[in-house]
């Protein structure tokens, strides 16, 4: 038993060491069980210039797997882009690598999260002499003078260069049924850049997904109530802190050949339902597959996980 014990520490930190110092933040979470797919929601319009939109994910806590739902929030410094975080599969784990801000997006495992992360880098905005502007090709911002000029901008081109289909939303990279994509050599290089860890309104973010039990994957069937927010929760800002929450129910798609700042869509159409304003939403995959590197079978993940796996499979922190 000591010298089992003794070699799965061993294999731990081995694993530890082949892990990019820029991919986690101290932690190393590793699960027996793969996360559950991506959910589809709509992208909530960006509440203030300036703001970054960071991607929902699955995270892992005290009852499984949980959804972080996609916020705006502010970027900690000018020229700060985040790198989302995601799962990656290593010796019979599915291992978290936590998300980080740099002045390049580095390697997300090729998950296509949608709104800009299609798979490879950001397409969705860029820094432009000191403002961030948005490629609204491919997220929702608002309208009137504080978006017009140099802060909006389409590019679909960078967008179809950029995206791996995925079809499945599979939410991990390699293992059954994952995303096949390594890292480019683009990628690597922003790895290796100096980077800055989620800020404090991010983890409150997190902190509050992590102790609403709502939000949970043994709960919801991987289907949480609140997927997206115009601002992180929790988030107080002159007194704003009221969030724009999107649920599933309110998931009215939109129609992809128009937008608020007239830019169309190269993604495919989805069934349209009345609404006052186009809605963003994650697509399923791109008309013209630029690329194409997930599996065809993802691996269906437990819609409640089971705590009582042991060992290897039982999911372990460690420091």
């Amino acid at each position: 038993m000591n010298l089992l014990r003794k070699s799965r520490w061993m294999f731990l930190a081995l694993l530890l060491s082949l892990v990019p110092a820029s991919s986690f933040a101290g932690v190393l979470i590793s699960v027996g069980f793969a996360p559950p797919v991506l959910p589809v929601y709509v992208q909530p319009e960006c509440p203030q210039p300036g703001w970054m939109w960071t991607p929902g994910y699955w995270g892992y806590g005290d009852d499984g797997y949980y959804w972080v739902p996609g916020a705006w929030v502010p970027a900690p410094y000018e020229g700060a882009l985040w790198t989302p975080p995601y799962w990656g599969w290593s010796g019979g784990l599915y291992v978290f690598h936590g998300g980080y801000w740099g002045p390049h997006v580095g390697y997300y495992g090729g998950v296509n999260y949608g709104f800009g992360y299609g798979g490879i880098g950001f397409v969705g905005g860029a820094w432009r002499g000191g403002i961030f502007a948005y490629n609204t090709a491919v997220v929702h911002v608002g309208v009137g003078p504080g978006w017009g000029g140099n802060r909006v901008y389409v590019d679909r081109t960078i967008v179809e260069r950029n995206t791996i289909v995925n079809n499945n939303r599979v939410s991990f990279n390699g293992g059954p049924g994952g995303i096949n994509h390594q890292a480019t050599p683009e990628e690597r290089s922003a790895m290796q850049e100096r980077h800055v860890g989620a800020t404090s309104v991010q983890q409150q973010h997190m902190q509050a997904a992590r102790s609403d039990k709502s939000f949970y994957a043994k709960n919801n069937g991987g289907h949480p109530q609140t997927m997206a927010a115009a601002r992180p929760m929790g988030f107080n800002n002159n007194n704003h802190g009221a969030q724009s929450n999107v649920r599933p129910q309110q998931q009215n798609s939109f129609n992809n050949n128009h937008n608020t700042n007239g830019g169309g869509q190269s993604r495919p159409q989805y069934q349209n339902q009345p609404s006052r304003q186009p809605q963003y939403q994650q697509p399923h995959g791109n008309p013209q597959q630029p690329r194409n590197e997930s599996r065809p079978a993802p691996q269906q993940s437990r819609s409640q996980p089971q705590r009582e796996e042991k060992a290897p499979k039982e999911p372990k922190e460690h420091k």
